[in-house]
C-alpha cells in the first residue's frame, strides 16, 4: 500500500459495505477530496481571486450615483441569473459583462461567481483571452506537451468557461478562426460561457459568426463607467498610514 494512500480505502477510492445482506462498493470520503482537488487544478483561478466571494463583493467602493445605481442593477440580474441556474444550463444562457473602465469590477464579479459555482460543485474553467491565445501559440511549438486540438476540445467542452478581457486582442484571422471555434462548439452544445470585456458586444471587432452566437446566449449587463481600484488604494494607504502612526 502506498504510504501516502487513504488509510481507510487504500487509494481504491470505494469502500465495501454491506446493506440488506448486498455487498456494494460506496465513495470513500478522500475520493470526494480528490475531486474537488482536480476541480480547483481544471478552474485555473488565479491564487489572487480566490478569495473573491458573492458575499463580499462590496458596493461602497463606488462614488458615483450613477454607478452605484448601475452596479445594484447589475448585482440584481446576477442573482436572478444564479437563482434560476438550472434554467439557464438548459438554455445554455452565459452573461456577457462589459464596461469600456478598466477596474469596473466585472473580473471581481466573474471570479465571485466562478467560486459560487465551484462551491455547489460545478465544473468551471477561468481564463483570460490573452493567456488563451498563448496557450494556442505554445501548442505549436515542437517541444509542446499538448496539441492544439486539446487544448481547444478542453475550452469547449468545459461546464461553464470564464473568458476574462474578451476583445482586448487585435482578431486577425487565425484569433477570429480559434475563438469561433470555441464559442461554435460551446453554442451547439449549449455550454455556459460568461465573458467580460472592455466592449458592448455590438463593438466588438469579431466578426458576425462570433457577436451574433455571444448575443443569442448571453445576458449582456452593463458594469459602471467608474475604477474602484483607487478606492481600493487609498483605503490601503489610509490603513498603512494609521498602522505607522499607531
Amino acid at each position: 500500500m502506498d504510504s501516502d494512500a487513504c488509510p481507510i480505502c487504500g487509494g481504491s477510492g470505494y469502500i465495501l459495505t454491506e446493506e440488506n445482506g448486498i455487498e456494494m462498493a460506496v465513495r470513500c470520503k478522500c475520493l470526494k477530496r480528490k475531486i474537488e482537488q482536480n476541480r480547483l487544478r481544471f478552474a485555473n483561478i488565479p491564487t489572487g481571486f480566490c478569495e473573491y466571494k458573492l458575499q463580499n463583493f462590496s458596493l461602497s467602493g463606488y462614488r458615483e450615483r450613477e454607478s452605484r445605481e448601475c452596479i445594484t442593477a447589475a448585482c440584481k440580474a446576477i442573482k436572478i441569473y444564479l437563482d434560476r441556474f438550472e434554467d439557464m444550463r438548459s438554455a445554455g444562457l452565459g452573461l456577457y459583462f462589459y464596461s469600456r473602465t478598466k477596474g469596473s469590477g466585472k473580473t471581481r464579479m466573474a471570479a465571485s461567481i466562478a467560486n459560487e459555482l465551484l462551491e455547489r460543485g460545478e465544473q468551471v474553467k477561468f481564463a483570460t483571452s490573452s493567456h488563451i491565445l498563448k496557450e494556442i501559440k505554445d501548442t505549436w511549438r515542437n517541444d509542446s506537451e499538448y496539441s492544439e486540438s486539446r487544448l481547444l476540445d478542453q475550452l469547449s467542452i468545459a461546464e461553464i468557461l470564464i473568458i476574462d478581457d474578451f476583445g482586448t486582442e487585435k482578431p486577425v484571422d487565425w484569433i477570429n478562426d480559434k475563438f469561433y471555434h470555441i464559442i461554435n462548439e460551446r453554442y451547439i452544445a449549449k455550454k455556459i460561457t460568461i465573458f467580460t470585456s472592455n466592449m458592448p458586444i455590438n463593438q466588438l471587432d469579431y466578426d458576425d459568426r462570433i457577436t451574433n452566437r455571444i448575443k443569442e446566449r448571453t445576458y449582456a449587463i452593463a458594469f459602471p463607467e467608474e475604477s474602484i481600484r483607487e478606492v481600493i488604494a487609498e483605503k490601503n494607504k489610509a490603513e498603512m498610514i494609521r498602522a505607522i502612526s499607531e
